[in-house]
């Protein structure tokens, strides 16, 4: 067992863990030996990977077909996990349509707001409970560098990434009081399904791109070390002029024109 593991197992639990970043740390926990739930909507993908981790690693893996955008979604993921000493939860779970505000409509929009907002709130409540009474854990919220400014042509998503940033270094500090480890990991742009958008082309967007499991590695180095994290350097430059050199009207309007350019065909 790894020194992660004997410090937050035995079981971890990977909301979004279908695709992209989730499916990361879930690959990367298994090869540090935890046991774990894995959960998503698309139960299919989730055999997949429980039965890859599970003969690669020899640990247990349980799937969960759960959406996180109802609102008994956490409910059924404490169920399921109801029993299990479950000491490390990676809060993965998140989406949002980049365009115009006005080409989603309200009901989705609703929706994007409890799966980015309300969900990552009652996992930090309900697992913080477990973890607060075991006397260790942690918890992984996964924000973005869009939380830092609004961002037109991905409005709802900031700010409900810019709720999770908030929630998240607020949680650091009151659960690091009780010994459980809270960490935001706040991601550019990481080559992931959610960039594989009809009428939006991302390429245009003058960044650098990470891969998924470079990102999650570097949230389980940091987790316990700092509050926030931004992997990849460029990023790191990116968060500093544009929250400390250029004022924040001047950001917006940079992150709009960029965004104005990949989503031309998405625009109302």
């Amino acid at each position: 067992m790894s020194t992660l593991a004997s410090k937050y197992g035995p079981w971890a639990v990977v909301t979004g863990a279908s695709s992209g970043i989730g499916r990361e740390f879930a690959r990367t926990l298994g090869e540090e030996g935890f046991n774990l739930v894995v959960a998503a909507r698309r139960l299919d993908r989730l055999e997949t990977l429980a039965e890859e981790i599970g003969d690669k690693n020899g640990v247990e893996v349980r799937p969960f077909e759960v959406d996180l955008s109802t609102a008994s979604g956490v409910d059924r993921l404490e169920a399921a996990t109801d029993g299990l000493d479950v000491g490390l939860v990676i809060s993965n779970a998140g989406s949002s349509p980049p365009g115009s505000f006005l080409n989603t409509n309200a009901d989705a929009h609703r929706a994007f707001v409890e799966l980015n907002t309300t969900t990552p709130m009652l996992i930090g409540h309900s697992f913080g409970h477990r973890m607060v009474e075991r006397g260790r854990g942690g918890i992984v919220f996964v924000s973005s560098t869009a939380a830092f400014t609004g961002t037109p042509y991905l409005a709802n998503y900031a700010a409900t990434k810019a709720y999770q940033l908030t929630l998240g270094e607020g949680l650091h500090a009151e659960y690091g009081e009780k010994g459980v480890d809270v960490l935001v990991l706040v991601p550019g742009p990481t080559r992931t399904e959610m960039t594989d958008v009809d009428g939006v082309d991302f390429s245009v967007l003058p960044m650098s791109w990470m891969d998924p499991e470079d990102v999650a590695a570097a949230a389980l180095g940091a987790l316990g070390r700092k509050p926030v994290l931004v992997p990849g350097r460029i990023n790191r430059v990116m968060r500093f002029a544009t929250t400390h050199l250029m004022s924040r009207r001047a950001s917006v309007s940079m992150w709009g024109s960029m965004m104005r350019k990949a989503t031309d065909d998405a625009l109302v």
